[in-house]
């Protein structure tokens, strides 16, 4: 039994010392191990060559709007989250990242920008994926690009819901994307998607793949088709300038296993997507589990996390399914949660490059490990021995498997043979008592005449190396957490924005963007603008009113006021609302109590964005083309409105939804504006 200890507390607390405002790095206290029942041995070799070449493990911003909080977080909490991400040897250390290429289109917990909202207009500057790969880059200059479209806008489909009509315009639109990250932001893209988790075309991606070459990309490669193993990997076998022109079939949430064809094709197979698991223990042991297990029963060379950070409301869909949450910008609250320190499991001991080693990678006695090389005499070894309810991620469903305490021994042959001793790092999850025990470096072990033994319990995960180069590092604690300012007021006086959208506004459906109204004389020179005049190709059921939503769920009074300008005559209209229970890919289910105004000088009251549960209506004078103010007031079961500082109307009883976040949209995909948001 190897004796645990604390080494280097003393380097962490002189770090800590002189840098109270920075970050420090250093291991952390010891576990305990249990008397093992079982023991097996294992045989690590490179003589007789080597396995697949491993691809990095990463993580996806976007599908959608999954970093919409974070780009608003002040200095220095903004920098810390980015640096536990994607610095080396810090925390997640991730060596892929992987962006939507915005479509306009509501693409899981809200919409992105896209780089040409219509034919003629291309602007390379919108949302915040350019600004995070920027990040991810100088933090990590090797880190791997990938990007993927979700949704595409309307007009690359002619008014069908469907990209692949007019192919060489769609293989346009995503070149120029690629161009333009290398124009305006100097970002290389290593790899690109064809249209997520729906069909592929053959005859599109062969143009995508004679766009790129055309355009002197040919180190850019495709990856399809982001859904399942098939019929891409069919496909390919029987078409082979299809097989020509893919480099990697990506699948998602495969399971840990792959397909047969999958494997003949020869090609790289990528977990192109995974996880998708709320971010606590148990949401580690299924990415611990994954990680190892895509390999060892899939031959995956990549897994890539939905998604990088929950950086949106978290009543949205799929609440908190990031490696970590950062959903507090008004506060600087966040959480370096579990799963960060189980990616540095792997990611800080191994690079894309690197091989795996040929071996089973079964436990005798439940769990799994890996090995890689550098194949320069470096070896890394990750071992996890997650039990079935505490690794279960959202999907797919997790048949039944036992796990139990082990003792496994390792023999090292070939060029590993001289090593002396192994670097080791230690996770417990601990389900009985909250208190886990996550990355914490123990004493090296010493390997004998090429040989070794590990005492392995339940829930743990072990890295083995010759690598010195880890580290915990440690950020001192953010503030502690707030709820979202019950006072909140934007005049979007900003007249050149770091970002094209305003804080805390997270659209579900069209964009809203800061706008400068030349032509305006007076007071409305900077306003929000709801920009898409067409219905997107949609990834899912994007409702048929824009919408925006703001501001703390658990509202039940408030007082929503907000300037507004239609544009669009005779049937053009817009609203505030309150209590808005819903968002995300059910937006179009989304309930509240909406104020409309319309061009033709009617409004309306409703109980629904979609305008059916009609509460109230009469005539309000609104012209289109003229600013107005309107004010929401709701109170227990009792709603009211003004016009211009005037009640409109009065006493509509609301009783459901019971509370829900402010919002404001427009009637259809229509130009509006709106101007000094208040919500009280």
């Amino acid at each position: 039994r190897r004796e645990r200890n604390w080494t280097g507390m003393g380097c962490a607390a002189l770090l800590w010392g002189t840098m109270l405002l920075g970050c420090s790095c250093g291991p952390g206290p010891p576990s305990v191990g249990a008397a093992p029942l079982l023991a097996a041995t294992y045989v690590l070799d490179d003589a007789d060559g080597l396995g697949r070449e491993f691809d990095g493990i990463g993580a996806v911003s976007g599908g959608g709007a999954t970093s919409r909080l974070l780009v608003n977080y002040q200095e220095p909490y903004r920098s810390q989250i980015l640096d536990y991400l994607f610095k080396p040897n810090f925390g997640a250390a991730l060596h892929i990242l992987k962006v939507e290429i915005g479509g306009d289109a509501q693409s899981t917990d809200g919409t992105e920008p896209s780089h040409m909202h219509y034919e003629n207009d291309e602007n390379y500057f919108r949302g915040y994926e350019w600004w995070l790969m920027k990040e991810a880059k100088r933090r990590n200059p090797k880190i791997k690009l990938i990007g993927l479209p979700w949704a595409f806008p309307g007009w690359i489909g002619k008014g069908e819901n469907w990209p692949y009509d007019y192919p060489d315009i769609t293989a346009y639109y995503i070149v120029s994307w690629i161009l333009g990250a290398k124009q305006y932001h100097d970002l290389d893209i290593d790899y690109i998607g064809i249209w997520n988790e729906r069909a592929f075309s053959s005859k599109y991606i062969k143009l995508l793949r004679y766009t790129l070459d055309k355009h002197g990309l040919e180190q850019v490669r495709i990856i399809a088709s982001d859904r399942l193993w098939e019929p891409i990997s069919f496909v390919m076998l029987i078409d082979s300038e299809l097989h020509g022109v893919v480099d990697v079939i990506g699948a998602h949430y495969p399971g840990t296993k792959t397909v047969k064809n999958a494997i003949l094709t020869g090609k790289k197979l990528w977990s192109s997507e995974d996880y998708s698991t709320f971010n606590n223990d148990v949401g580690a042991g299924c990415w611990a589990r994954i990680l190892n297990q895509n390999y060892v029963n899939g031959n995956m060379t990549s897994t890539i996390a939905w998604n990088l950070v929950a950086s949106y409301y978290e009543q949205l869909p799929f609440g908190r399914c990031g490696l970590m949450t950062a959903q507090e910008p008004w506060s600087g609250h966040y959480k370096v949660e579990s799963p960060i320190w189980i990616t540095a499991h792997t990611t800080q001991f191994t690079q894309p490059g690197w091989s795996y080693l040929l071996v089973d990678g079964h436990l005798e006695g439940g769990g799994s490990f890996v090995a890689l090389t550098d194949g320069l005499g470096n070896l890394t070894i990750v071992i996890e021995t997650m039990s079935h309810n505490h690794s279960k991620c959202i999907r797919p469903p997790l048949p039944n498997f036992s796990v139990i305490p082990q003792r496994a021994t390792f023999y090292l042959r070939g060029s590993f043979y001289m090593v002396e001793t192994l670097q080791v790092w230690h996770s417990r999850l601990d389900f009985e008592s909250g208190n886990s025990s996550l990355f914490q470096q123990l004493h090296p072990v010493k390997v004998w005449k090429g040989r070794f033994s590990l005492d392995l319990n339940v829930d743990e995960v072990y890295t083995l190396t010759t690598l010195k180069t880890g580290q915990k590092c440690g950020c001192p604690e953010p503030p502690p957490p707030q709820p979202f300012p019950s006072s909140y007021k934007d005049d979007f006086n900003i007249r050149n924005p770091p970002f094209s959208e305003a804080p805390n506004f997270a659209d579900q459906t069209g964009v809203f963007e800061y706008f400068v109204n030349a032509s305006d004389p007076g007071d409305h020179v900077f306003t929000l603008r709801q920009v898409v005049v067409q219905r997107p190709i949609t990834w899912v059921s994007d409702a048929d009113q824009t919408i925006s939503v703001i501001g703390n769920f658990k509202w039940v009074n408030l007082t929503v006021t907000c300037d507004i300008y239609i544009e669009k005559p005779r049937d053009g209209g817009v609203f505030i609302a309150g209590r808005v229970d819903n968002g995300g890919i059910y937006v179009r289910r989304t309930k509240g109590v909406f104020f409309w105004v319309f061009a033709d000088g009617t409004y309306r009251v409703t109980g629904d964005l979609a305008g059916e549960e009609i509460l109230m209506k009469g005539l309000s004078g609104v012209r289109d083309n003229a600013w107005h103010t309107l004010t929401l007031n709701i109170q227990g079961n009792s709603a009211s409105g003004l016009l211009n500082g005037y009640p409109l109307w009065e006493n509509v009883t609301v009783s459901k939804p019971k509370n829900g976040w402010a919002a404001l949209g427009t009637r259809s995909f229509e130009f509006a504006q709106f101007d000094n948001f208040h919500v009280e």
